[in-house]
């Protein structure tokens, strides 16, 4: 019997990392040039494939439904992320497989079944990344109303809760919640391995914290300073301690990597400024107002070029010692992860892996990898 790996996320590098938002077009950007992300299958194939052989440990998607508008309607064209994340994982063999998903938009029966498949296929490797909620648009699209701010995240733990005796019971259930009943639930196979998925989310706000201190094993923070960021981290394992709980704090941000300062610094001004799609930054930004406890307006304004750059992540622009040190000072403020997207992953991640992946195994922060 072949002996069930630790998922990739759990492994031993100081610094966990992963390519975030290659489902959708754009990635994370929201820019008018020519060469942004198409999102074709087979070029992602091609960039998951080489992230899987320079050890990367995740691939994370964004789960869209609908572009953002502006010129280039960003993430319209979309792959749904069950579906995605089982597909990548037929054509790599170590990184992690995340899928990302809407809970109010995804029955938790059908979610247990399809992430328990997702595992099998992947030999353990799948992870649940929940979405409680925020785009408005979306919904609109769905015909389905958002519940209240805090109440997303109510309705999240019992839909987690159900997904979870589907995972661990072997008779069959009946399930009353606040939210959700289920009648006669049967729910084969279980997870692969006796494990179970992976599962993070992104909750910023006080009501998002206590979901996944209590209920996640990766909380993503938004990182606006590393000052911050380590207070953020600080106050996250406080409170998941409190609960009896370990909890691994990610954050995100958006790669620029060049051989100069200048020509890394030319660029992000190229396609993130020169050529934003200010139209869609803007609409975007409206809709983050609604729902985010996180940023005042003063803020979403102050890192409006963040967000045509990639989705008001934190920027790592410059050369490999420059991004290096940059990712050595993100774990150094307390992160266990960190994932990040390109204007082009194709073209720009075999640089990355080529000149920064070394200097970070210099530091100490990831192993080499043994094949």
């Amino acid at each position: 019997m072949t002996a069930v790996l630790p998922h990739p996320m759990r492994g031993p590098n100081r610094l966990k990392l992963g390519v975030f938002s290659m489902n959708s077009d754009g990635g994370l950007t929201l820019t008018r040039v020519s060469e942004r992300w198409p999102a074709l299958w087979s070029e992602i194939v091609e960039v998951a494939q080489l992230a899987d052989r320079a050890g990367i440990e995740f691939l994370l998607p964004i789960a869209r439904w609908k572009g953002f508008g502006g010129e280039m309607n960003s993430r319209e064209w979309s792959y749904e992320t069950l579906t995605h994340a089982a597909g990548l994982a037929g054509v790599t063999q170590r990184t992690g497989v995340l899928a990302t998903v809407h809970v109010p938009m995804v029955h938790p029966v059908f979610a247990a079944k399809a992430l328990a498949t997702l595992d099998h296929v992947s030999n353990g490797r799948a992870g649940l990344n929940i979405v409680c909620g925020w785009n408005q648009d979306e919904f609109d699209m769905f015909g389905a109303e958002q519940r209240e701010h805090d109440i997303r995240y109510e309705y999240g733990a019992e839909w987690l809760s159900a997904i979870m005796q589907m995972w661990q019971r072997d008779e069959d259930f009946d399930f009353a919640g606040k939210f959700i009943s289920l009648k006669g639930v049967q729910a084969e196979p279980k997870p692969y391995g006796g494990s179970r998925p992976l599962i993070m989310n992104a909750g910023s706000s006080p009501a998002g914290r206590a979901f996944s201190t209590h209920h996640c094993d990766v909380l993503f923070r938004p990182l606006t300073s590393l000052d911050k960021g380590a207070q953020d981290v600080r106050e996250t394992t406080a409170e998941a301690h409190a609960n009896g709980r370990a909890i691994g704090v990610y954050c995100n941000g958006y790669m620029v990597c060049r051989p100069t300062q200048k020509e890394a610094d030319e660029y992000h001004h190229y396609y993130a400024e020169e050529n934003g799609d200010w139209a869609a930054v803007d609409h975007l930004i409206s809709m983050n107002r609604v729902n985010s406890q996180s940023y005042t307006p003063e803020m979403f304004q102050a890192l409006r070029v963040r967000f045509a750059g990639g989705h008001g992540g934190f920027p790592m622009v410059g050369t490999p010692d420059h991004v290096a040190g940059l990712l050595a000072k993100v774990s150094e403020a307390g992160f266990a992860g960190m994932c990040f997207s390109f204007v082009n992953y194709l073209d720009e991640f075999p640089y990355f892996r080529a000149e920064v992946l070394p200097r970070l195994e210099r530091m100490g922060l990831r192993e080499k990898l043994r094949d």
